[in-house]
């Protein structure tokens, strides 16, 4: 057992399984922009992008700061910002050669007037259905040609996002439809421009809609956003804490706060290195969340705390010990609880169980 409470072991082997796979399902043509925002999707942005480095044309992160920390680890990749940047931030985008992301025309002026002895490359996001950011489709063209019309700027791609690619396909076939209609009428007002659609889920089950490039990140983590194609793709995090107290408790005894569960029959408990605080969400509570002990299934009791929660170990050998290894999701031994079961539990996506990770969660980096 490791010595830290709770930790995230993070396979690098399967992290380039799952690139490849990426690239097998789109084939050799498209560029891969890995995503690597949220720090990796919590298993470290700067260690996962090194991995990734062989697979991808460019990485994609949603901030300023994990642009510096990615480009720390991988400085021959342009870095997208795929959320628009603060105005404060605009000047250090442009100084340190980042590829933010622009929704008008004047927001591309204002990076335009930043320009220093050569153009500001820019990413230009269209919005045909996602409502965050990014000029709205019907007014692509005429946006893109005041962009085109502004001195100090290159348009390096145009995109859009897929809102609900893993589980409306209809909306998505007539949103797919609508881009391409767009690509082809905006490729001659930005001939420089390279396009991207595809996300994880679409990337695996439309690649026909590749384009230049395209843009997946939770599939390369080994989690499908389409259960069909999972098996493709080997989950990259393992989450493990360990026990730190084992009891017996009679019948009748209330478990965590609000004494929601009572035991009726004596029961053998573990106490466990992990809460809330740690990112395992406390929504799980009494909703028939387990864990893995020995590689069985064991219940949780009661309700997530800030810092531990309790299982039902009473059908497990007698000798289960403070300082055992229990897995909250992942493999072990012939077991295996998977984030899209956690998630489940949690009434939340598996993107929510990855990112939430606290800072008390050590992250083992292996076969780097």
């Amino acid at each position: 057992m490791s010595s830290h409470r709770c930790r995230a072991e993070i396979d690098h082997a399967a992290l380039r399984h799952n690139a490849a796979a990426v690239r097998n399902a789109v084939g050799k043509s498209p560029g891969i922009i890995a995503v690597v925002k949220a720090d990796g999707y919590g298993h470290g942005g700067p260690e996962v992008a090194k991995t990734l480095e062989p697979f991808a044309e460019q990485f994609g992160v949603a901030t300023l700061g994990e642009a510096r920390a990615v480009r720390a680890a991988v400085a021959d990749r342009d870095i997208l910002i795929l959320s628009p940047c603060l105005p404060s931030e605009r000047e250090e985008v442009v100084r340190e050669g980042f590829i933010p992301v622009v929704s008008s025309a004047s927001e591309a002026k204002a990076y335009a007037h930043l320009a220093q002895g050569k153009p500001v490359r820019i990413h230009l996001c269209i919005d045909t259905g996602m409502g965050r950011i990014g000029v709205w489709q019907d007014d692509a063209i005429k946006t893109a040609q005041e962009i085109a019309a502004i001195a100090g700027i290159e348009v390096e791609s145009i995109s859009t996002h897929l809102p609900v690619a893993d589980s409306d396909p209809d909306f998505t076939a007539q949103e797919l439809t609508a881009w391409d209609q767009l690509d082809a009428q905006l490729r001659p007002i930005l001939p420089k421009a390279k396009f991207h659609a595809l996300n994880s889920a679409a990337s695996l089950e439309r690649p026909e809609h590749a384009a230049d490039r395209v843009r997946p990140g939770l599939a390369l983590y080994g989690i499908s956003p389409l259960p069909a194609f999972q098996k493709l793709l080997q989950p990259v995090m393992t989450l493990k804490t360990g026990i730190t107290l084992v009891r017996d408790v009679g019948p009748g005894r209330g478990i965590s706060y609000g004494r929601d569960f009572i035991t009726t029959k004596p029961m053998r408990i573990a106490t466990l290195a992990i809460g809330y605080a740690d990112g395992y969400p406390r929504q799980i509570s009494n909703r028939g969340a387990q864990v893995l002990v020995r590689g069985k299934r064991c219940p949780i009791l009661g309700r997530i705390t800030m810092d531990q929660l309790m299982v039902d170990v009473t059908d497990l050998p007698r000798d289960v010990a403070p300082g055992e290894e229990v897995v909250l999701f992942g493999k072990q031994g012939d077991e295996e609880i998977t984030v899209g079961e956690v998630a489940a539990w949690a009434g939340t996506i598996t993107w929510d169980v990855l990112t939430r990770l606290g800072k008390r969660v050590v992250l083992e980096q292996r076969n780097t």
